[in-house]
């Protein structure tokens, strides 16, 4: 008989990952119970309980979560790339042709996966952690079942490339709202920090960092005038990692606070 979302716990198996809204490491995500979304961009992706995906390194992305019943677990395992080496030069494993641009990446169903979840419950050290005897063992067995079901995720996971120069203007434009520092939006657009610099002033007529900031700025005065946002709703979706940073920002860009915009607008 299988486990129940209730006797699932939230754990980790692998390297620690970035609270930051860069993917560093693929990582097979595992929605015990709760709701999850996730936007990377482009397009926006739900998980439910009982549902799974693989979420996909050298990508943006956010998600958020919605507590069920006043809980929320999941069980993600890392598959970082020395980890990956190591299985492509013992197993030789087919690469189909196959590409994709979702960062996350859907997973076809199989029987399989909630008996390995059940599965690792005797290793789990209640600390939010996999004894690290058997993590990689389970590792392994996880990544057999994924490949078994889902041949063309292989073409994603064993892919080393690093990515290609593009257009530095529409990836900042796409994507300005993500919470990633400056090193990565030059690696993510194929370029060093300072190659990434000179260009990016070559194109806006203006240093990262400020554009960035006026650009996130811009949009939430729009958000609060136009669209009747609550500045606590927007603050993490702009890029802001707290609301009283986002604050002081808005005023000292504005001259005036975010409450008082709204305050105004309700006023009229």
């Amino acid at each position: 008989m299988l486990l129940k979302a209730d006797h699932i716990q939230s754990c980790y198996i692998g390297p620690e990952i970035s609270p930051e809204e860069f993917i560093a490491e693929h990582f097979f995500l595992y929605l015990a119970k709760g709701k999850m979304h996730g936007y990377d961009g482009k397009r926006y992706s739900t998980l439910h309980s009982g549902e799974y995906c693989i979420v996909r390194k050298n990508h943006l992305a956010r998600y958020n979560k919605e507590r069920e019943n006043d809980e929320f677990k999941k069980v993600i395992i890392i598959f970082d790339e020395p980890f990956l080496k190591s299985y492509k030069e013992r197993h030789h494993p087919s690469i189909p042709a196959f590409q994709s641009a979702r960062a996350f990446f859907p997973l076809k169903p199989d029987d399989l996966i909630p008996h390995f979840i059940q599965s690792l419950m005797p290793y789990y050290t209640g600390h939010g952690k996999i004894d690290p005897r058997f993590a990689d063992l389970k590792r392994e067995e996880l990544l057999m079942i994924l490949l078994q079901s889902n041949p063309k995720l292989a073409a994603i996971l064993f892919d080393f490339s690093i990515p290609e120069k593009i257009d530095l203007g529409e990836f900042m434009i796409k994507n300005y709202k993500f919470n990633v520092n400056l090193e990565r939006f030059a690696y993510l657009t194929g370029r060093s920090l300072s190659a990434f610099k000179r260009d990016f002033e070559k194109i806006f007529n203006d240093t990262p960092s400020r554009w960035l900031i006026q650009k996130r700025l811009d949009e939430a005065y729009f958000l609060l005038e136009k669209k009747n946002n609550k500045a606590s709703d927007i603050y993490l979706d702009l890029g802001f990692e707290d609301l009283s940073h986002f604050s002081f920002a808005f005023k000292k860009r504005f001259g005036h606070s975010p409450s008082e915009v709204i305050a105004k607008k309700t006023a009229v």
